[in-house]
Order: structure tokens, then sequence, then C-alpha cells
């Protein structure tokens, strides 16, 4: 869906507290999480502005994202 927020509080409503504890705690995590809040700005951005873009660009803005979303994923669940 266009413009879908994906915020990492949205995507794992049930990790919110890891999520604070962890962006505190671990500055590495920190990093992505900032990060993937940045692309996932700038991609929502593009989609509800239609914004003119190439295909690969933007396809490569929700790779990283999704690469990163895994990444936390997998890091919350240890």
């Amino acid at each position: 869906m266009l413009g879908e927020n994906h915020a990492l509080f949205i995507e794992f409503p049930e990790m919110h507290d890891k999520i604070k504890e962890l962006k505190s705690q671990d500055e590495n995590f920190k990093a992505m999480t900032d990060r993937y809040h940045e692309l996932d700005h700038k991609i929502r951005g593009l989609e509800c502005n239609n914004i003119p873009t190439e295909d690969l660009h933007f396809t490569q803005l929700k790779m990283e994202r999704l690469q990163l979303k895994d990444k936390i994923h997998s890091i919350l669940m240890n």
C-alpha cells in the first residue's frame, strides 16, 4: 500500500519497550533504527507526493529498509 507507515513501533508493537531499551543502550542498534526511520520517511515521502524517481533507486531504498528490518528483528528476537 502506498504511503503506509512502516515505523518499527507499528511493525513490532509487542517489542516497543525492548526497542526503546536497546536504542538507549546500544549505539549500533540505535544507528540501525535511525537509518531505518530515515529510509521509511524518504520512501513514504516519495510515494505520497508522487515525486519522480527512478525505479532502481526506489527499489534500492525499499530493499535497504527491508534488510534493516530483518536485522533489527533478529536482534529483537535474541
